[in-house]
């Protein structure tokens, strides 16, 4: 992946602003040429720079208001089957490698505590999992960003 500059943070702040506005209102609202505009969307298209569209969905609106951090202990030679297994796992929404006492951090999405029990037990249950610790979230306070990023690398911070 090739580093963003100054024009292409404008351009990702000006779509997150507005999502939906086309390469012809970006390029007027940015004074670039469309296909300044076009190039750079197709480069990040192709080059991975922008998420999935899934990932601005809410679980709650999907009926899973609740949300935890599995920390998991693992087998470090299942390590690769321990994941595969939990991407199998449809609640679980995120898995980071980390450093530490823990090897795995695993965000899932419950319904309810029967279904955080459940997710437990199931992730528990996974051959090379040795130990898991929950933390429920209780409320979101900054939200998963990359604006201010872009601000500072457009020269507006």
């Amino acid at each position: 992946m090739t580093s963003l500059d100054g024009t292409d943070a404008r351009l990702l702040l000006e779509l997150a602003r507005t999502p939906r506005a086309t390469g012809v209102e970006l390029s007027q609202r940015l004074g670039l040429s469309r296909n300044t505009v076009q190039a750079r969307l197709s480069r990040w298209d192709s080059e991975g720079v922008l998420a999935s569209f899934e990932r601005r969905v809410d679980p709650v609106a999907l009926g899973y208001p609740l949300a935890a951090y599995v920390d998991t202990r693992v087998d470090q030679h299942r390590l690769d089957a321990v994941v595969d297994e939990l991407a199998r796992i449809p609640e679980v929404t995120e898995v980071y490698g980390v450093t530490g006492p823990i090897d795995l951090s695993v965000k899932i999405v419950a319904r309810d505590a029967d279904d955080l029990y459940r997710l437990a037990e199931r992730i528990l249950g996974i051959p090379g999992v040795e130990r898991t610790d929950m933390s429920l979230v209780m409320r979101e306070l900054v939200p998963q960003r990359t604006a201010p990023l872009l601000r500072r690398a457009a020269g507006a911070d």
